[in-house]
């Protein structure tokens, strides 16, 4: 029997839990599914294509539509299968033995599994008591370390924190270190990191179509870089990666900003809306500027909180194993009906819990 390799042979890689419930707001997707008119357009995309072909392998229609998105040239745009395969991308090219990444914790978890998976060493840098990443900590944990990349997620997963862009823009004086920006969660956020990718060239930019533009069972992500870095990038990945179907789905997403911005709204609505039920239950949460929020339970009771949930056929993400979080959960915000649901199930629970 052919062995695996010993550092990744009891290496358990990313998961998420998935249970038969009626509202699953577990893993940050969209709760809305593609409009009508998207699908009819992919279809009728789809119909012209030449499948017996190979795609065009850079993408060069669906870079030049997000370059006119982001203002910037077609050369300054990586396309991927989800931003998870831009992120192993840069460390296939950027990291690898000998090489080190650091990360601020909490943070996505796929940072490191990817670092390991490249045989990258990962560092791991502690976040203050809030959460939140202190001048001072980061300027030194970089000087301490001398890291090859850095990882920032803004806004963070899993406490939904924007990242101080002083502090990126203060970091990439260094011009040493690549430092990669994941900004799965940038549409619902008021700060945007791409114009430092744009005042900093080792500084990358990453987001994908999976959150806000309803499209995550297509995988499909991008980076924003300098010229050099995505031309690195291009020679490390695999030669057409990106299939036609998806390139095509791309450029009809882009022509349907008003439905992405409609998305957005409802989602923007949500989260007010359990932000203001948290309130009413007098529920511990961070300020989120993502599409979900963490909250803690009752002091000792996260698991049970979970399992109350999920017996009420809600499901949420439960983060009380996971380091510093002890007893927390993670929301996605959903439709007005499934917050509601998730609110009146989490009411009867802690009215339990509580008594």
């Amino acid at each position: 029997m052919p062995s695996m390799r010993k550092d990744l042979a009891l290496f358990g890689g990313y998961h998420s839990p998935q249970v038969k419930v009626d509202v699953r707001l577990n893993t940050n997707e969209s709760p809305l599914a593609p409009s009508d008119r998207f699908l009819s357009d992919l279809r009728e995309a789809i119909g012209g294509l030449s499948l017996n072909r190979y795609p065009d392998r850079t993408a060069t229609r669906l870079r030049e539509a997000l370059a006119k998105l982001h203002q910037v040239d077609p050369d300054e745009i990586f396309i991927a299968n989800g931003s998870n395969e831009v992120i192993s991308t840069l460390l296939l090219a950027y990291g690898g033995p000998g090489r080190k990444a650091m990360t601020f914790e909490p943070t996505y978890a796929m940072y490191s599994q990817a670092a390991k998976v490249t045989s990258t060493q990962i560092v791991e840098v502690e976040r203050a008591k809030d959460f939140r990443l202190e001048m001072a900590a980061v300027l030194d944990a970089n000087v301490k370390y001398r890291p090859d990349i850095i990882f920032f997620c803004s806004p963070n997963n899993p406490t939904g924190l924007d990242e101080d862009p002083e502090i990126i823009s203060k970091l990439a004086e260094d011009p040493d270190p690549l430092i990669i920006i994941d900004e799965a969660y940038g549409q619902f956020a008021s700060f945007s990191a791409s114009k430092l990718a744009r005042a900093h060239s080792n500084i990358v930019v990453s987001n994908t179509f999976s959150k806000v533009w309803s499209l995550a069972g297509l995988r499909l992500g991008y980076l924003i870089g300098s010229k050099e870095i995505i031309a690195n990038l291009w020679a490390t990945c695999l030669p057409y990666h990106i299939d036609s179907i998806k390139q095509e789905a791309g450029l009809i997403a882009l022509d349907h900003l008003d439905t992405m911005q409609a998305t957005l709204d409802l989602i923007l609505a949500g989260r007010y809306q359990i932000e203001t039920g948290f309130d009413a239950l007098e529920v511990f949460y961070w300020k989120s500027s993502a599409n979900f929020i963490l909250f803690r339970a009752p002091s000792g009771k996260g698991d049970e909180l979970w399992k109350m949930l999920v017996d009420g056929s809600v499901l949420v993400r439960n983060c009380s194993g996971w380091p510093r979080l002890s007893d927390c959960l993670r929301v996605t915000i959903g439709t007005p009906q499934e917050n509601d649901r998730f609110l009146k199930v989490l009411s009867e629970a802690l009215a339990e819990l509580r008594s």
